[in-house]
């Protein structure tokens, strides 16, 4: 009797296997559809405009230097060499305030809706203007304020620039600047000679798709920004030094001082190393994707809580089930993850949850009062099923407290198990159990019709 519950338990085992397998399956039609998205947010960012990054303004002085040498000519003569080198002056923002305004929307391409915004940007701030050590003869060319935008297609009407009271133009276009490569610029037309300090004011209206950055390019940098967007992610080299996220949105403020950040050093590097940013992402507040696969690595815990119920049933009540009845019951927890992730690239996570456990629940539910022979049973299991399928669910929408949760939860289960099979006698269990496994089954009742 021992050996045929071992047969058993290693059936129920395959079994289990199956049902993982399945689980498997899913979870990589998941991982698919999670590319399918992430293609989605490619397109869009490509006829749209992708993550952008604001970098400077800078103030780039050109120049040529020439310095004369006397060198040795034919037959020792002496001849006078001019040495003419072309180089650049570069003068950091002193101070540096950048403040503006995330105004999100969203675009659809095809079932997968993408987060894009409009940067309204307003960037002051102040140049002390230092002179660079030189030799020879100085000729200065015409200086000019450079940034850069990641993507320039997302520039809105034409952004206004103010140098020292007086309106500038931006235009597109500037020459590399050792490890930094800016691609706008605003001539500073009648200031070749520049001394003392510069001021700047910039209004520029940027769009992108899902992440800001900006780079900390000043002495002292003050970023603030502000957005109705209610999930944040604060990322990059720098968190906000203060931040308040509601139901209306969210605003930040960044402080970094030039002495807490390499950006300097790295705009001027060579070879071209990374610069550090402060960024902000308008995250989707509850990723189906992401929540979906999650719940498919809870899936082990519902196939196993169910198996195991089933056998202490059988156990317990000498009413064998057949690893058929098993296999079926498996798949239809299995199921459940593929109906979820169908139902929630159509509608909210939240519905699309209580929509596909209420199937899989009232399925499982009606097939177990068959199954255990009394509807008493069928009920008792859905809701235990039900009682499952909500905690799991708390666990998802609960990311910060999921692992305490989850161990909450396990231990209860496990305490329960542990009470209810405490007066069990296995061996006698076992073999009572295929004692009723290979006995006939009890005749029906008949009914006899009066006269």
């Amino acid at each position: 009797m021992n050996l045929k519950l071992a047969l058993k338990l290693l059936v129920i085992g395959v079994v289990t296997g199956a049902i993982l397998i399945a689980l498997a399956m899913v979870n990589g039609t998941i991982t698919d559809r999670q590319k399918y998205r992430d293609d989605a947010v490619k397109s869009i960012e490509a006829s749209y405009a992708g993550p952008q990054t604001v970098i400077g303004p800078v103030l780039v002085r050109p120049y040529t230097q020439t310095t004369v040498t006397m060198e040795d000519g034919e037959k020792g003569v002496k001849k006078r060499v001019e040495h003419v080198t072309t180089l650049t002056a570069t003068s950091f923002p002193h101070v540096l305030d950048v403040r503006g305004r995330l105004t999100p929307t969203e675009r659809r391409h095809g079932l997968y809706m993408v987060t894009v915004y409009e940067f309204a940007g307003h960037l002051k701030g102040t140049v002390e203007i230092a002179q660079p050590q030189t030799t020879g003869t100085v000729e200065w060319g015409e200086p000019y304020l450079a940034m850069s935008v990641e993507d320039v297609r997302g520039i809105v009407d034409t952004p206004t620039v103010v140098v020292n009271g007086t309106p500038e133009t931006m235009l597109q276009g500037a020459e590399s600047t050792m490890g930094w490569q800016p691609n706008l610029r605003v001539p500073l037309r009648g200031m070749k000679e520049l001394n003392g300090h510069l001021e700047f004011a910039i209004d520029i209206d940027l769009a992108g798709t899902e992440q800001l950055s900006v780079a900390p390019v000043g002495d002292s940098n003050h970023v603030e920004l502000s957005s109705t967007w209610r999930s944040p992610l604060f990322a990059g080299r720098f968190l906000p030094r203060t931040r308040e996220v509601g139901e209306n949105g969210f605003s930040a403020a960044w402080d970094v001082s030039s002495l807490a950040t390499g950006t300097q050093v790295q705009m001027e590097s060579n070879p071209v190393k990374p610069i550090d940013l402060m960024n902000v992402s308008l995250l989707t507040p509850i990723d189906p994707y992401k929540l979906s696969d999650r719940a498919t690595k809870y899936g082990i815990l519902f196939v196993v809580l169910t198996f195991g119920g089933f056998f202490l049933f059988e156990m317990m009540k000498e009413l064998p089930i057949h690893p058929v009845q098993y296999l079926l019951v498996g798949f239809g927890l299995a199921i459940f993850f593929l109906l979820l992730i169908s139902f929630s690239e159509h509608m909210a996570f939240a519905l699309s949850y209580l929509i596909a456990s209420a199937a899989c629940i009232g399925l499982l539910t009606f097939y177990l009062s068959y199954v255990l022979r009394s509807v008493t049973r069928g009920v008792g299991f859905g809701a235990m099923l039900t009682a499952l399928y909500a905690a799991v669910y708390g666990l998802l929408i609960s990311e910060d407290n999921a692992l305490i949760l989850g161990s909450l939860m396990l231990f209860a289960v496990l305490a329960v198990v542990m009470v209810v099979t405490r007066k069990v006698d296995w061996y006698k269990g076992g073999s009572d159990l295929m004692k009723a496994a290979v006995a006939p089954p009890p005749p029906r009742p008949t009914q006899r019709l009066g006269l």
